[in-house]
């Protein structure tokens, strides 16, 4: 049992409503954050500070999970990636992790228009991903900058192919992940999220994972784990 689990089974009577969300053929898809190796590789210059969170989920192997129930059952994914490129950083201002992953170089490309170095680098996807990203059907957006997808073309590619509904999951839980959701919210999705499939950096006294937890739960129309995900997701399949 990951840590997910276990809060999830021991949430307290918080009085809040349990809304449900049901998975709808041609109307779900599949969105995953950042699964990239700056935030899921040990070599990854934001591993230091996530593995411990990524290893008490099981996040990646559930990330991967996910995919791979996407494309057994026909669920269109779509990737929202975190690219910078050398523009970027003569930003004028910065927020405070903007300013931390500028410096480290995190999620840096050569420049739009190149994918020189790209291969096995901290913004490329995690190798065992690639099947899944890297076939035909899967939407992958343009780079988000900051954390929501306000500035990509995800809501464009998701109302394009008439989806109203999104299972959530990806890095990191309580920035890109948790803006996607209330982006989407606010844009009229209704958002599952994946929580066990989501992680988040520690840092002395902060806890991003379980700052995200608690906003979830609050916002989204259900919170499940990988394993609930993967059953209702086959269930559809089999109903049909």
């Amino acid at each position: 049992m990951n840590r997910v689990e276990r809060m999830l089974n021991e949430l307290p009577d918080d009085g809040l409503p349990q809304t449900g969300f049901e998975i709808e053929p041609g109307r779900t898809a599949l969105v995953i954050t950042d699964p990239q190796n700056d935030f899921l590789h040990p070599d990854g210059v934001a591993w230091g500070v996530c593995h411990e969170s990524i290893e008490e989920n099981g996040t990646i192997d559930n990330i991967h999970t996910l995919m791979k129930t996407a494309s057994e059952t026909g669920m269109r994914l779509f990737v929202s990636p975190h690219y910078y490129y050398p523009t970027d950083h003569g930003w004028a201002f910065e927020g405070t992790l903007e300013r931390v992953m500028h410096s480290i170089q995190m999620f840096d490309r050569p420049g739009t228009l190149s994918l020189d170095g790209f291969e096995g680098s901290g913004a490329d996807w995690l190798e065992q991903y690639k099947p899944f990203i890297n076939d035909p059907s899967t939407v992958v957006c343009g780079p988000h900058k900051v954390y929501g997808p306000e500035n990509n073309d995800l809501v464009l590619q998701l109302q394009k192919y008439k989806i109203d509904k999104v299972i959530l999951a990806g890095m990191s839980a309580n920035l890109c992940t948790e803006s996607h959701l209330r982006e989407l919210v606010e844009r009229g999705f209704e958002v599952a999220v994946v929580a066990d499939a989501t992680a988040a950096a520690k840092v002395p006294g902060l806890d991003g994972f379980l700052a995200a937890f608690i906003n979830y739960r609050m916002v989204a129309s259900a919170v499940w784990i990988t394993k609930t995900a993967v059953e209702r997701m086959h269930a559809l399949v089999a109903a049909v």
